[in-house]
């Protein structure tokens, strides 16, 4: 079984950790070389690590393959401090979903964050969990096809820089990892504050033949949306400045639709 980052960890008696003690750099070079356990397949992936509350120790991996056994469904990729996941884990409360962040003291507060929301709401949070990986390297280790029903892209680093558009985490070669891990119909969400880069990803979800726009009536019924831009930092320092946001919302369709 691959040793891989978790929520079931040390510490924890209920008290929040403080964001101060875990600062990070903004942003990291997803093209770099990192250095944590990977496992080899989703397979690989011990789930008791992240929720023992669903699976007996040391049998997350091995019971992957059970269809009656839940597996993750939401994935927020590059998940910073854990604000999302916090909202959507009393949203949905029977659905597991995980945080991917590729910093290691941001990894290791969203870690702390679940266990001590966990011990001081006993019963809750035990949905959600946070593994420190390179998503932009490592989706299909973690997921299999057609695993996940929402993906989540909130407040990505922008690259400004045209040499650098490589590394954003939306891209047409992205966009076919993340449509093979995505049920059919399944949502993905971006939002960001930088009007190029919304543009951007709007643009490529536009032209990939497994994605279509949802219509806004839809968007506007989603009780996930209002949590785009609320339930983390990067969203509330926006709204504190006034600033705008751009959104795009898009569904996984197959290509016979």
């Amino acid at each position: 079984m691959a040793s891989v980052d978790s929520a079931n960890g040390g510490g924890g008696q209920g008290k929040l950790p403080r964001k101060r003690f875990y600062r990070a750099r903004a942003h990291s070079n997803p093209l770099s070389d990192s250095h944590f356990p990977i496992p080899i397949s989703p397979d690989e992936v011990d789930l008791s690590q992240h929720y023992p509350r669903y699976f007996p120790s040391g049998e997350g991996g091995a019971l992957q393959g059970d269809a009656a056994v839940p597996r993750i469904r939401f994935a927020d990729v590059g998940c910073g401090f854990g604000g999302l996941l916090v909202g959507l884990s009393t949203l949905f409360p029977d659905t597991l979903m995980i945080g991917m962040e590729l910093r290691d003291k941001v990894t290791e507060y969203v870690k702390e964050r679940i266990l001590a929301l966990r011990a001081s709401n006993p019963g809750k949070y035990d949905n959600i969990s946070v593994v420190r990986t390179n998503s932009m390297k490592y989706i299909p280790n973690y997921f299999r096809k057609a695993q996940l029903s929402k993906m989540f892209f909130l407040f990505p680093d922008p690259h400004f820089k045209e040499k650098n558009h490589r590394r954003r985490v939306i891209s047409m070669q992205l966009l076919d990892e993340y449509a093979y891990v995505m049920e059919v119909g399944g949502i993905i969400y971006t939002i960001t504050d930088v009007e190029e880069l919304g543009e951007w990803m709007r643009s490529c979800l536009e032209k990939h033949p497994l994605f279509e726009a949802i219509p806004e009536e839809e968007i506007k019924a989603d009780p996930v949306v209002k949590l785009l831009s609320t339930a983390t930092e990067e969203g509330q320092k926006v709204a504190r400045n006034g600033g705008q946001t751009f959104q795009a919302i898009f569904r996984r369709i197959s290509l016979q639709e």
